[in-house]
């Protein structure tokens, strides 16, 4: 009924990968060598404009964070190694900068789990046949153009915006009428498990921000929805398999690979996002305070999380990836 799974995914070692654009070998001729050539061709640019425009700023703020930087008039900068002195002032004396990142790193985990769980059940939604299904489409794409930094830019400087938020926030305080506050206590007071509602209601108001993220992840389940072979679902039917059944056994672990590539990106994407208050504050302390060595540190901190958080999604997640073979 299903494409067999493979046992162990096939692993290539550094030699194949040397080997992969060395012509002459074996190897070279592969399926699998040529598709590496092809990917490697489609992020060229990608590459040439990193080592051309960020490798050398990369280098200087990792320096940075290691010195201590004094502006001078009209000559510019000069720089004092003091080793990790900066690290210890971010994590140990910045009155703020702990505490923002542990808000932002917990409403990010929140959030991102919360953006990969919609994102899947709208991509399963719309891979439906329904009439409307393209327009249905593309209303669950506008939120990657409308934040794509233009809305962003507006919510922020938009007077009309920030007036009307403002009579919305007055019309509650007002009323004295909060229906997430109101059952988040209620479900409090009667003891019935405070952490996961915490978790529920957090969810339920970052819903604005989650729908917006959340339309590059629909098109890549959808594209990965759209590549499974109709043929297994019509075995499964005959095999007796109920829809549930069917969910379980073919749609989720075929679509399982992209689930690492989507929380990959989702945790980027919000670890960038424009309303994050630790990216607020290592620009406060550059561009206010001109302390370029402790927000180079800050933003070096910041970084090492991300990947830390990157890694560690990677390995829970790819241990329930499922492979086969074409």
């Amino acid at each position: 009924m299903m494409a067999k799974r493979k046992s162990k995914r096939d692993a290539w070692g550094l030699k194949e990968s040397i080997l992969t654009f060395i012509p002459g070998n074996s190897t070279f001729h592969t399926m699998r060598s040529r598709e590496a050539r092809h990917g490697v061709l489609f992020i060229l640019p990608f590459i040439i404009g990193f080592l051309v425009f960020m490798a050398r700023p990369l280098i200087q703020s990792l320096v940075m964070s290691l010195c201590n930087v004094q502006m001078k008039v009209g000559e510019g900068y000069t720089q004092t190694f003091v080793g990790l002195a900066n690290y210890q002032y971010a994590l140990g004396v910045d009155p703020y900068f702990n505490q923002r990142l542990v808000e932002e790193v917990g409403r990010m985990s929140i959030n991102a789990v919360a953006t990969l769980v919609l994102s899947f059940v709208i991509a399963v939604i719309l891979n439906q046949k329904f009439k409307g299904r393209t327009l249905a489409r593309a209303i669950f794409f506008l939120p990657v153009i409308l934040s794509s930094g233009v809305l962003p830019g507006i919510e922020s400087q938009n007077e009309f915006y920030n007036m009307m938020q403002g009579i919305s926030e007055e019309v509650a305080n007002a009323s004295g009428v909060n229906l997430s506050a109101a059952l988040q206590n209620l479900l409090s007071v009667s003891g019935v498990g405070s952490g996961v509602f915490d978790v529920l209601f957090t969810m339920i108001d970052s819903i604005y921000d989650i729908v917006m993220a959340s339309g590059i992840q629909i098109i890549v389940f959808l594209s990965g929805l759209q590549a499974i072979s109709p043929s297994l679902y019509e075995a499964a039917d005959m095999e007796g398999c109920t829809a549930w059944e069917s969910f379980w056994k073919i749609t989720f672990p075929m679509v399982s690979p992209l689930l690492l590539v989507n929380c990959i990106y989702t945790i980027i994407d919000f670890f960038m996002k424009n309303d994050n208050r630790v990216m607020e504050r290592i620009n406060l302390v550059m561009y206010s305070q001109f302390r370029f060595g402790e927000s180079s540190a800050m933003s070096w901190i910041y970084f090492g999380i991300a990947i830390l958080f990157i890694a560690i999604s990677s390995f829970i997640i790819s241990r329930g990836v499922h492979y086969y073979e074409d």
